[in-house]
C-alpha cells in the first residue's frame, strides 16, 4: 500500500464515520422530538408530562451539542494528522530533549495536554450551561478546576511511568514487544481496579459508612442471600457535583465495596434500594465484570498486535502526515485513529452490554421484587431526565442499557 492510498482510506473512513454519527444523532433528535408531546402508555400515571418533556428537551440539548463536538473532534484529528500537527510537536520535542525515550514521552504528553485544553470549552459548556439549565449541575468553577488539577496530577503519577515503560518495551523487546506491553497493561489495569476504591475515588468524593441501621440490615441480608462479601457500605457525596443519582459496587478482590449516591438514598424507598443493589449484584453473580474485563483485554491484545504490524510500514506514518517515524508516534497515531476504524464495533459492544443488563435485571427479580425494581427505575428515569423514547437505531448503536420501555416490559414479565 502507498501513503497516498492510506491517506485516502483514512479520509474516507473519517468522513463516513462522521456522517454516520451525525445521521444517527439527527434520527435520535427527530424521534425524541416527535414523541415529546405524550408520555408513553407504559409510563402514564408514573411519569408526568412535564417530566417527560424535560427529559426530551434535555436529551435534545445534549444531542445537538454532541453533534457539534463530533465535528470538532474530526477537525482536531485532521489537524493533528494530515495537517502536520503531530509532526510539528514532535519536531519541537526533538529539539528540547536529547534521549529518544524522553522525546517520545514529551510528544505524547504534549498532544494529550493540547487536546484536553482545546476540549475544555466544550466540557465547561456541558457542565455549566446544559447541566445547569436542567438543574443537574451542583459543582462550582473552583471545584471543577480542583478536580481537573487532581486528575492531571494523578495522570502524571500513574500515567508517566506506564507510558515510559511501554515505549521502552516497544523499543527493546523485539518483534514480540506487543505481548510484553499487553502483559504490563493487564497488570496495570488490575492494579487500578484494586486501589481505586480506597486510594483514587476518595481524592474526588467523600465516602461515609451507611448510617441507616434498618437499611444496613436489609442490605446485609441481601448480600448473605447472594453470597457477596464487601468491605463496607458507603454513601458518596454525589450531590456535591450533580443531582444525578446511582449506585454501584467497585473494587477487586478484597477491596470490593458498595457505594450509594446520597441523591439516590434520598429518593428511593428501602425496598427499591434493595432491588437496585440486587441488580448490581447480578452483574457480579453472572460474572459480567470478569467477562467485560476479559473482552477488553482480548481486544487490547489484538489492537497491539495490529499496531506491531502497522509500525513496520512507511505508509502508515506518511499517510497520516508524519515524516519522521518513531515508536512513540506510531503508538500515538494508532490510538488517535482507532475510534474511526472501530466505529462498527459500537453496536456489537452495546448489544453485549444490554444482554448483561437484562441478565442482571432477571437476577434482581429473583432475589427481590421486580415491581420494586421497576418503581426504582421509573424514579431514576425521572430524576435523571432520561428519555423514554430514544430512536431505536440510535439506541442499538450506543446504549449500554436497554430502552426504558423494553426494560420495564422485561421486568414486568418476570413478576407474572
Amino acid at each position: 500500500m502507498t501513503a497516498a492510498s492510506f491517506t485516502s482510506i483514512f479520509v474516507a473512513a473519517l468522513a463516513l464515520t462522521s456522517l454516520a454519527k451525525l445521521w444517527l444523532a439527527r434520527r435520535h433528535l427527530a424521534y425524541v422530538t416527535e414523541h415529546r408531546g405524550a408520555v408513553p402508555e407504559a409510563f402514564r400515571g408514573k411519569i408526568q408530562l412535564e417530566d417527560h418533556q424535560k427529559a426530551a428537551d434535555y436529551t435534545s440539548a445534549k444531542t445537538r451539542f454532541t453533534m457539534l463536538s463530533m465535528l470538532f473532534d474530526a477537525v482536531l484529528l485532521l489537524s493533528f494528522t494530515l495537517a502536520g500537527g503531530i509532526q510539528f510537536i514532535a519536531d519541537i520535542c526533538r529539539g528540547w530533549f536529547g534521549a529518544p525515550l524522553a522525546q517520545g514521552v514529551a510528544t505524547i504528553v504534549a498532544v494529550l495536554l493540547l487536546s484536553s485544553l482545546l476540549e475544555t470549552p466544550f466540557n465547561l459548556y456541558r457542565t455549566f450551561v446544559i447541566e445547569a439549565r436542567f438543574g443537574f449541575n451542583k459543582t462550582t468553577l473552583r471545584l471543577y478546576l480542583t478536580d481537573a488539577l487532581k486528575s492531571l496530577l494523578l495522570g502524571a503519577i500513574l500515567g508517566l511511568p506506564l507510558l515510559s515503560g511501554v515505549l521502552w518495551l516497544m523499543e527493546r523487546m523485539g518483534g514480540y514487544w506487543w505481548l510484553y506491553v499487553w502483559l504490563v497493561w493487564v497488570v496495570f489495569n488490575l492494579l487500578i481496579l484494586f486501589i481505586y476504591p480506597t486510594f483514587i475515588a476518595p481524592l474526588f468524593n467523600k465516602f461515609t459508612p451507611l448510617q441507616d441501621e434498618a437499611m444496613k440490615a436489609r442490605i446485609e441480608a441481601l448480600l448473605a442471600r447472594c453470597g457477596f462479601t464487601a468491605q463496607g457500605l458507603f454513601v458518596m457525596d454525589g450531590s456535591r457535583r450533580s443531582a444525578h443519582g446511582n449506585a454501584y459496587f467497585t473494587g477487586f478482590g478484597k477491596t470490593k465495596r458498595i457505594v450509594f449516591f446520597d441523591t439516590l438514598l434520598e429518593r428511593l424507598s428501602g425496598s427499591e434500594i434493595e432491588a437496585v443493589l440486587a441488580h448490581e449484584l447480578g452483574h457480579f453473580k453472572r460474572r459480567h465484570v470478569i467477562k467485560r474485563i476479559a473482552v477488553t483485554f482480548a481486544m487490547s491484545l489484538g489492537f497491539l498486535w495490529l499496531l506491531g504490524l502497522l509500525m513496520q510500514t512507511g505508509w502508515f506514518y506518511q499517510g497520516l502526515g508524519v515524516s519522521t517515524p518513531t515508536t512513540a508516534l506510531a503508538l500515538l497515531l494508532f490510538f488517535m485513529i482507532l475510534p474511526t476504524f472501530s466505529f462498527l464495533l459500537h453496536p456489537l459492544l452495546s448489544a453485549y452490554s444490554r444482554k448483561h443488563e437484562f441478565e442482571a435485571d432477571s437476577y434482581a427479580a429473583g432475589q427481590t421484587s421486580a415491581t420494586d425494581l421497576v418503581n426504582a427505575l421509573v424514579k431514576m428515569y425521572q430524576d435523571n431526565a432520561a428519555t423514554l423514547t430514544p430512536d431505536p437505531l440510535y439506541s442499538r448503536f450506543y446504549d449500554s442499557h436497554p430502552p426504558a420501555m423494553v426494560r420495564i416490559a422485561h421486568l414486568q414479565a418476570q413478576s407474572t
